[in-house]
């Protein structure tokens, strides 16, 4: 089953970091990305930019809203996710205890509707 899991922190834990802290994060991140496709269980992972540069698009009574910045007020943002493969909760959680922003933050794990599963 694939989980989705949302590295969520505040965005001043990013800003400041100086080059060696910054570097042995990324070390950690690819030694991650390394142990997931080792396992089996590595899909998709992507490093999200600021929210300065994010968009919101609703849409009410046919007319399309478009608002600069996120989507609602929080100190905690969506910094990146990973889609893995996992057999169960308990492994995705595991998988989600390793993301090196679970220290200074949370990730948020949910099961992905399969296509099959979207009728039943």
């Amino acid at each position: 089953m694939r989980y989705l899991l949302m590295i969520c922190s505040a965005e001043e834990t990013h800003i400041g970091l100086d080059p060696e802290d910054h570097r042995a994060l990324m070390e950690r991140y690819a030694k991650l990305q390394e142990r997931l496709t080792n396992a089996g269980a590595r899909c998709v992972e992507f490093r999200l930019q600021s929210t300065e540069r994010a968009t919101t698009v609703r849409v009410r009574n046919g007319e399309t809203l478009v608002t600069d910045g996120p989507f609602v007020e929080t100190k905690d943002r969506i910094g990146g996710i990973f889609v893995v493969e996992a057999a169960d909760l308990d492994e995705a959680i595991r998988w989600a205890s390793e993301i090196p922003q679970a220290e200074v933050g949370c990730i948020e794990v949910r099961p992905v509707w399969e296509p099959e599963d979207y009728f039943s």
